[in-house]
């Protein structure tokens, strides 16, 4: 059985030395003499160390269990040593939370205090000297040196004046000073207290009757005082008067106020200034104030705010966000080419990013729209040049004649006899809106500036040099529109609707909103009724009803989009394989206003399926071959964006070659349908036909001659060869190009063989021939292209081997990572994932030390209340118990009194 814990610890004294038997004398003096007794000492409290550690195993840390895997390494191996003390390191964090965390948790929600910051106020080991020490050197290292400091290292000699000491240490400075001295001139200084102004420096011309040569005579107390009060009366003087003329700036200040108030409000003065108006009774003057207070604060409410201005751009700022503008819309586009959803809030954005120019910031808004503001309708197909090609960025931009409205019109602004500043202020807005519709000159004309102040004005007014009426009424449906125009020539017809749109745009009044959105349905009701008339209209004029129609759909997209859709709907229903030249020119207009690239529209979707419906019918007729091409032409202007293949068009325009081709084919020309024309549509006798363009007339003419008949088909023929040419290059992408132009190469060596070529023009035939060999030069290109399917081609795959890989400075702590990065990453995380234990287990020994110390606080509060609870207690008790024993006492006097 192992001794007690006390019998342990003296065998371990013993065999250390600590204790047991004495040296002698002589050991002792001889160690002494061999310096053996400091060692002595140092190597006796090393073995209490040691002994200590050895009786309280608990206080280190060790690997009892070994290394977890035996490793063969050239390193020593580890020893099972101590590693740490944990609770040394536990009273350690247990002192650093007290002192840190225990003070903030005690000031937690105080506020105020006073600090002690005194160097070593709460250090129990420094001496009092050495703190005061201490704190002088700190206090001489804080303060910083200056050439005015009075302060310095040599020795001072006391306060001086004019080189002398102020001191009266030495033998022959004595005070003068007496009391007497200071009443007898105390009278005198009352006599000249009531002047307002003193002179600082009287003493000094006192003292100028002294006799040169002698030492100046050193200022009693009393003159010094003397001196200091009359300089401190001079400057309260001083100041003073600074006052005076403050006060009366600002009252002269104040009498002008009336005229600078009658400037800032714009008010003038009468011409006869010196007439003076009658004496107002009090309610009259009461009653003109209140009034000016009113209209003065109205104009306040109307008043524009002035609104923040932004920095002015860079050229390289403004051009990278136009170019990022440009490429968010594209991207947009390919999603609606793609069929993918764009979100509305995309929309929004798209619509609030498009603002080319600033409004101004004064004045009502400029109305200005923008070729890319399309509203979710897109900018469609430009077959002709635009209107930023021509000059101007859209139809908004009114090039307004100068003899739109005449300087001796009948028209007579109505004039009011309301002359508030309130009305200023509005005519003054609206010539503000004049100038950004209308130029200076046309602003001025009575006819526009009656419809700006909202008047009534009559259309019987005078005609211009054309002919044309200066005003309109605003058309909300197609007969009025018919009415309207009827005698107005057809050339003027652009001028018209644009006279309209002028007067009644909807800045000028809120009912013109809603008269224009029936207006620009009126207006594509008329381009189909005025495409159907005998005397067709030239084309440029329905061009600009276009352009107009363009511009108006962008702020009524769903008035332009269902209109269009209604006369869709009856092409469709009425008339599907036998379209008229109206329903021609409405599929014109709607490749021109909205984007044909979507992959779903509402009404480009619709209005491509009746082209590919009418390109599907068998023709019967010249007029047939002469609608088919004109709507081939739509349909690759329809798809010149997004490139889809149109198989209808192609079928259609070599069915047309096949057709019209002088002599019938004998062999099979390709995997298309071919439909055996009607006897006289081959063209023939044909060399000496000049070629020409198709006209809108060939859509519709069906009584032709001998003459025009040949020449009509010799003008399809051409147009079907240029048709494939266009769809050469458009398709030229296209990984089936190959099998799509074949067929294609076949007709057009049938139409350039010798029975077909002597039959048809010499400029035809050029044709043909270039076609021909562009199309072998395509297709040898777009063969040579092509791959036949192989395997997908990937790195070789290593084979994996068992050789292990050797290190000759192994370390298994380490880690042998090729890749560097991939090392450094690993690093960063061990790094990371440390120091997050550590954090976490730091963050957990603080929130235990708190609820430990919230816990004892608790607690000795609880005691506390507890011990004053039980002191009251007491003491009530006790009170009672006093109470109820003078009660008892009194009440046995009482029964000893009765009994006597």
């Amino acid at each position: 059985m192992p001794g007690s814990q006390l019998k342990r610890l003296k065998a371990s004294l013993r065999e250390k030395g600590v204790i047991g038997p004495q040296l002698s004398k002589k050991q002792k003096k001889r160690n002494a003499q061999d310096g053996k007794a400091n060692n002595r000492r140092f190597q006796r409290a090393a073995e209490l160390e040691g002994i200590r550690e050895e009786f309280n195993p608990f206080d280190l840390k060790h690997n009892a269990r070994g290394p977890k895997f035996q490793v063969t390494t050239n390193k020593p191996p580890p020893s099972n040593a101590a590693k740490g003390r944990p609770s040394e390191a536990k009273s350690l964090g247990e002192e650093r939370r007290r002192q840190t965390l225990l003070v903030e948790l005690n000031r937690r929600h105080k506020v105020g205090g006073i600090l002690d910051r005194r160097f070593g106020e709460n250090d129990p080991h420094m001496a009092p000297e050495e703190k005061m020490r201490e704190r002088f050197v700190r206090e001489k290292q804080s303060h910083k040196g200056s050439m005015f400091d009075l302060e310095d290292d040599e020795p001072s000699e006391g306060l001086t004046h004019l080189g002398k000491s102020l001191s009266f240490n030495g033998p022959d400075l004595v005070d003068d000073f007496e009391e007497d001295d200071l009443s007898a001139e105390s009278d005198a200084d009352d006599e000249q207290r009531g002047s307002k102004r003193l002179r600082p420096f009287d003493t000094e011309d006192q003292d100028g009757d002294q006799v040169e040569g002698q030492p100046e005579k050193k200022k009693s107390k009393q003159e010094v005082m003397k001196e200091v009060i009359a300089k401190s009366k001079f400057y309260k003087a001083e100041r003073q008067a600074a006052k005076e003329a403050d006060e009366d700036l600002r009252e002269e200040l104040d009498m002008e106020l009336p005229g600078l108030h009658d400037l800032l409000f714009n008010r003038k003065k009468a011409a006869n200034g010196a007439e003076t108006k009658e004496a107002e009774s009090a309610a009259a003057a009461k009653e003109r104030m209140e009034r000016d207070y009113d209209i003065r604060l109205r104009q306040l409410a109307q008043d524009r705010r002035a609104q923040p201005t932004d920095r002015t751009k860079t050229d390289e700022e403004r051009a990278q966000e136009e170019s990022e503008r440009l490429k968010e819309l594209e991207e947009k586009r390919l999603k609606r080419m793609r069929g993918e959803e764009v979100s509305e809030s995309e929309d929004e954005e798209d619509v609030a990013d498009i603002q080319p120019e600033k409004e101004p910031i004064n004045g009502p808004p400029l109305f200005r729209e923008t070729e890319e503001d399309d509203f979710g309708l897109g900018k469609g197909i430009k077959t002709r040049p635009t209107a930023t090609e021509l000059g101007f960025d859209d139809e908004d931009d009114f090039i307004i004649e100068d003899d739109l409205i005449t300087s001796d019109s009948d028209l007579e602004p109505v004039e009011s006899d309301v002359s508030s500043d309130e009305e200023e202020s509005d005519a003054e807005e609206d010539d503000e809106f004049t100038k950004g519709l209308l130029t200076e000159e046309e602003a001025q004309n009575p006819v526009f500036s009656s419809r700006l102040t909202g008047a009534d004005v009559s259309t019987d007014t005078k005609e211009d040099s054309n002919g044309l009426p200066y005003t309109f009424p605003c058309p909300q449906t197609l007969d009025e529109f018919v009415e309207i125009t009827r005698k107005v020539p057809i050339e003027h017809l652009p001028t018209v609707v644009q006279r309209i749109r002028v007067l009644y745009h909807p800045k000028l009044d809120s009912d013109n909103k809603s008269k224009l959105a029936n207006f620009v349905a009126t207006l594509i009701q008329y381009l189909a009724y005025s495409a159907n008339l005998t005397k067709l209209p030239p084309f440029s004029i329905l061009e600009s009803l276009v352009r107009h129609i363009h511009s108006l759909a962008k702020s009524y997209p769903i008035e332009t989009a269902n209109e269009f859709r209604s006369q869709l709907e009856s092409f469709g229903r009425l008339r599907p394989l036998a379209p008229n030249l109206g329903d021609l020119v409405i599929l014109t207009a709607i490749g021109t206003i909205f984007p044909t690239s979507d992959h779903f529209h509402q009404v480009a979707t619709p209005a491509g399926l009746l082209i590919a419906r009418n390109l599907e019918k068998v023709p019967k007729g010249i007029i047939d071959y002469a609608q088919g091409a004109y709507l081939s032409t739509l349909a690759l202007q329809y798809q010149q964006v997004s490139k889809r293949y149109i198989p209808e068009v192609m079928n259609f325009c070599l069915n047309t070659l096949c057709a019209l081709a002088p002599e019938k084919a004998t062999g099979n020309l390709g995997c298309f349908p071919i439909h055996e024309p009607t006897p006289g549509t081959r063209i023939s006798q044909a060399q000496s036909t000049v070629l020409r363009k198709l006209t809108p007339t060939d859509c519709v003419k069906d009584d032709l001659s001998d003459e025009e008949a040949v020449s009509t088909k010799v003008a399809v023929l051409a147009t079907a060869v240029q048709l494939l040419d266009a769809a050469a290059d458009l398709f030229s992408g296209k990984s089936a190009f190959f099998e799509t132009f074949e067929p294609v190469k076949n007709v057009l060596a049938h139409l350039a063989s010798k029975p077909c070529k002597t039959r048809l023009p010499a400029a035809l035939n050029e044709r043909v021939e270039k076609l021909q060999s562009k199309l072998d030069r395509m297709l040898r290109l777009a063969h040579m292209a092509r791959r036949p399917l192989e395997l997908h081609h990937h790195k070789p795959l290593p084979i994996k081997t068992a050789i292990p890989k050797f290190e000759d400075s192994f370390d298994p702590n380490k880690h042998y990572d090729p890749d560097r990065d991939r090392a450094e990453l690993a690093k960063l995380k061990a790094e990371h994932k440390k120091e997050r234990k550590g954090a976490m287990r730091e963050l957990r020994k603080d929130a235990n030390f708190m609820a430990r110390e919230q816990l004892r606080i608790k607690k000795a509060k609880d005691a506390a209340y507890e011990k004053k609870y039980k002191r009251l207690v007491a003491e009530i008790q006790g009170e009672e118990g006093r109470e109820a024993n003078a009660y008892e006492r009194e009440k046995q006097m009482r029964k000893r009194a009765a009994k006597r």
